[in-house]
């Protein structure tokens, strides 16, 4: 019997979580479920997205699976998912992009891993507001110290830390995936012909690490550059790993050559716990429709169950899963030729088409 962490999550996520949670029970895996509830919904209730006893379940159980949640642009609390990263340190995020037969995308046989670091880079957070007098400081330190172009005194800054641990530790996950699931490639992805004391660091200290793994194909790409690479030959990589930001946008663009975000799964790893959830957001606007596309949240389980030991319930899900897709009858509106075609299902109806398929 496992116990997890199940999180349902805000917006569409409880139906998502409903539905991943059901065909995960379906593939015969014993497994008690902690529920505890974070995200917009509980901040009216409790005045915080993310109460103590999320955290805490977490902790005892290792293991999480994790709704989508809101996260406010521009303003209001910073987002649920960056503070449960950073409050257990799950520093590894692992974004497998893999197509599907039936999945409606100009690609086909794209199987791309991305492995983003998750604590350091911008989405430290590190930031300091416009006019306000600590920011005005800091801006005059800097023109101080004869920065060849000068920060205007109305600018809002962020600043970027990228450390040797941090970088070592993220690469030698992605080489020990590589490795542990047969991966031939590992592609390192950086600005560091321009930010050469960040970029440049985590560059450095990858092709370090690389050394290690000589068995393991090791190279290293231009974030910018690396995005048209993706476009026009994605079948020439295979393990990517980044730093936070680019990350992040290089797991979308790889989510599109595989048929979006709706097909996304990810997970993060810390040294001690991890959180499976799916890449997308709540997609507050279908919350209670019954129309949101569970396949994310479903394969998000997959990795999950793989994490656990369970490798024969991952690849019966996984089968189940791909077999429905193929078919291309019980699938959510996203995934049929005409997203008006209303032999649709729902998202509910489209779990029960898997667990069927198990069957």
């Amino acid at each position: 019997m496992h116990k997890v962490t199940l999180i349902p999550g805000d917006g569409t996520g409880p139906e998502l979580s409903e539905a991943a949670r059901r065909v995960i029970e379906a593939s015969g895996v014993q497994i008690k479920w902690d529920i505890v509830e974070a995200g917009a919904d509980v901040m009216e209730k409790k005045g915080t997205p993310l109460p103590p006893d999320v955290l805490e379940s977490i902790r005892k159980n290792k293991v999480a699976l994790k709704g989508p949640m809101t996260t406010p642009i521009g303003t209001g609390f910073r987002s649920v998912n960056v503070a449960i990263r950073k409050e257990l340190d799950l520093y590894a995020c692992l974004r497998p992009c893999k197509w599907y037969p039936g999945v409606r995308t100009k690609y086909e046989n794209v199987d791309l891993v991305i492995v983003r670091e998750n604590t350091e880079d911008l989405y430290a957070g590190i930031e300091f507001e416009e006019g306000k007098p600590e920011t005005l400081e800091l801006i005059k330190y800097l023109n101080g110290k004869s920065l060849k172009t000068k920060i205007r005194m109305d600018s809002g800054v962020s600043i970027k830390p990228i450390s040797i641990y941090g970088t070592e530790r993220i690469v030698r996950f992605a080489f020990e995936y590589a490795k542990a699931n047969n991966r031939e490639k590992v592609t390192a992805v950086t600005k560091s012909n321009i930010m050469k004391f960040s970029d440049g660091l985590f560059m450095k200290v990858a092709e370090k690490v690389a050394s290690a793994y000589p068995d393991i194909e090791y190279e290293h790409r231009i974030v910018d550059n690396m995005c048209m690479q993706l476009v026009q030959k994605p079948e020439l990589y295979d393990v990517m790993v980044l730093p936070n930001l680019y990350g992040d946008i290089i797991s979308d663009l790889c989510a599109g050559l595989v048929g979006g975000l709706g097909v996304a799964p990810g997970a993060n790893f810390g040294r001690d716990c991890a959180v499976f959830e799916a890449v997308h957001g709540s997609a507050p606007k279908y919350k209670g429709l019954n129309k949101v596309n569970p396949s994310a949240m479903i394969l998000s389980g997959v990795l999950m169950l793989r994490h656990l030991g369970e490798n024969a319930a991952a690849n019966k899900v996984e089968s189940a899963f791909a077999a429905v897709i193929k078919e291309g009858k019980s699938v959510t509106y996203d995934m049929k030729p005409d997203r008006n075609d209303p032999t649709a299902v729902g998202t509910a109806q489209m779990a029960d088409a898997i667990i069927a398929a198990m069957a």
